[in-house]
């Protein structure tokens, strides 16, 4: 199947209120524009350099995520048109993305990414890193970030009740944090969960957004 017929499938498995994410990485830019005229326009990207290559050789109406994880440093590349940052696992690097949101008169949003997996290679806070995140007085004076929700892997397995179990968790984590952290506001509204293997299940378990790259361009 084609890189259209591949996304056409896939919206077709999903509710419209799921957000698809095309996971670009690696992948050459004429297939990004197949996927751009099949009417994409969300791409996920994980390395900086390559988001910042294809943002500058790319139509400017595309919404980009970084997905990956994302050392400090190296924010400044892509505040100025970054979409959303999915991967926020320490206050330092929240603290970051305000200060280059400021410098860039943006305000960024992102997603608070949580460790749920069983696999010691995945990145993420755990829910006491979180709430002290949260309560910190440096997060009340950030003006220029909107933490939209959450971001989870769940791990690389065949058991289909494990996957269910940690995607259960995130979904829980989503809800007890917009309950005590953000009830009166609209905008806390993101759970970003389910890849190429499992985003069927991610929906099923309240998925609002899924990252799916081989389903759409083929295996790297």
């Amino acid at each position: 199947m084609s890189i259209a017929e591949n996304i056409n499938r896939i919206r077709k498995e999903i509710p419209e209120y799921v957000t698809l994410i095309a996971v670009s990485k690696t992948k050459p830019i004429p297939d990004l524009l197949e996927a751009y005229h099949a009417g994409q326009r969300h791409f996920g990207e994980n390395k900086v350099q390559e988001m910042l290559q294809k943002w500058e050789n790319m139509p400017k109406d595309i919404h980009w995520h970084l997905i990956g994880h994302l050392q400090s440093n190296k924010v400044k590349f892509i505040a100025p048109f970054v979409f959303m940052i999915h991967a926020i696992d320490s206050l330092k690097l929240l603290k970051e993305v305000d200060k280059q949101a400021v410098k860039n008169g943006r305000t960024i949003d992102v997603l608070l990414q949580f460790f749920i997996a069983n696999e010691e290679t995945k990145f993420g806070m755990n829910w006491d890193e979180a709430i002290e995140l949260l309560r910190s007085d440096e997060f009340q004076a950030m003006k220029n970030i909107r933490i939209r929700g959450v971001m989870g892997m769940a791990s690389f397995t065949e058991d289909e009740q494990q996957i269910r179990k940690e995607f259960n968790t995130l979904k829980n984590y989503f809800r007890e944090i917009k309950e005590n952290f953000f009830s009166h506001t609209d905008f806390f509204d993101t759970i970003s969960m389910g890849m190429s293997g499992d985003y069927v299940l991610a929906v099923e378990e309240g998925s609002t957004m899924v990252r799916v790259g081989s389903s759409i361009f083929g295996s790297r």
